[in-house]
């Protein structure tokens, strides 16, 4: 028997199941995210294959983590066409009978970093993916952090530079952190693609001049031990630089963060954080079902 996994993103779910003792991987497979019909045939192909122990599913969102809540366990408001008040956990849960963890994708991540990545170690870490969009997920004494629902990071107000004439991507803020730094903004900043600015320093100032103020509300407000930055848009190795630099600015000194490099730093599981983090909720869901 085997532990599974659900990576479910807006562009692309990745399933993976996990040997029980090593907890090595033992195959995986990616599917795009169509509708659910045609997704979750596609899962269920994959999963069908193994005698399953448990799963453990971060989905993109919002989703309803509430456990009184008459939708939990749903894709709630997501903008994602077809996938609004779509029941992902259920749909899993009643296909196999098996325990099922359910929490949003960047928790998930969150957690896989805490327990074998760039938190390891650590009583409390903060994971923020900058890529198409942007979300975050807080781990504070080894839980996951959520209240009536889960931390919708990217949503942030931030001061918008007075050089920034963009007014933003987000449909519902229109200064918010997703909105000025996700990867859609840069592109329509600058009408081209984010990898291919590479060079143009403006960008990549502009760019640390907005997460650099969210990464110091996140240490106010929740004072991690580390800050952990992944996604697309984090792929870019000048930018980190630009970010503690930043942040010094922003902190003024406020909050005492001298070693910023070891402070706010990149995923030590690059692009495994989420599926990881997956496979150690579904492992603990088994072991809460006894």
């Amino acid at each position: 028997m085997v532990y599974g996994a659900i990576e479910a993103g807006g562009t692309k779910f990745v399933c993976s199941v996990a040997n029980p003792d090593t907890f090595d991987i033992m195959d995986s497979v990616t599917i795009p995210t169509t509708t659910p019909p045609e997704t979750m045939k596609e899962v269920f192909a994959f999963f069908d294959q193994f005698s399953l122990r448990s799963i453990g599913i971060g989905s993109f969102g919002p989703i309803d983590v509430n456990t009184s809540s008459d939708t939990y366990g749903y894709i709630t408001s997501t903008p994602k066409p077809n996938w609004g008040n779509y029941p992902l956990r259920q749909d899993v849960a009643e296909r196999y009978n098996v325990p099922v963890a359910w929490t949003t994708d960047v928790n998930a991540a969150a957690y896989g970093e805490y327990h074998k990545g760039s938190g390891k170690g650590l009583n409390s870490c903060l994971y923020l993916t900058v890529g198409t969009g942007v979300g975050g997920g807080a781990i504070i004494d080894g839980r996951i952090l959520e209240g009536h629902g889960h931390p919708e990071m990217g949503h942030i107000m931030v001061q918008k530079h007075p050089d920034d004439k963009y007014e933003g991507a987000c449909p519902y803020h229109s200064n918010c952190l997703e909105g000025l730094a996700a990867g859609p903004a840069i592109e329509a900043r600058y009408g081209a693609k984010a990898q291919t600015l590479a060079d143009k320093e403006e960008v990549w100032r502009l760019e640390a001049h907005y997460l650099a103020q969210a990464l110091v509300s996140y240490t106010l407000v929740l004072r991690p031990e580390r800050i952990i930055l992944g996604g697309g848009v984090m792929q870019q190795p000048h930018l980190l630089p630009l970010i503690h630099e930043e942040f010094k600015t922003f902190m003024g000194g406020y909050v005492p963060t001298d070693d910023l490099e070891s402070y706010i730093v990149t995923p030590g599981l690059e692009g495994r954080s989420g599926i990881v983090g997956c496979l150690l909720l579904a492992k603990e869901a088994e072991a809460e079902s006894h």
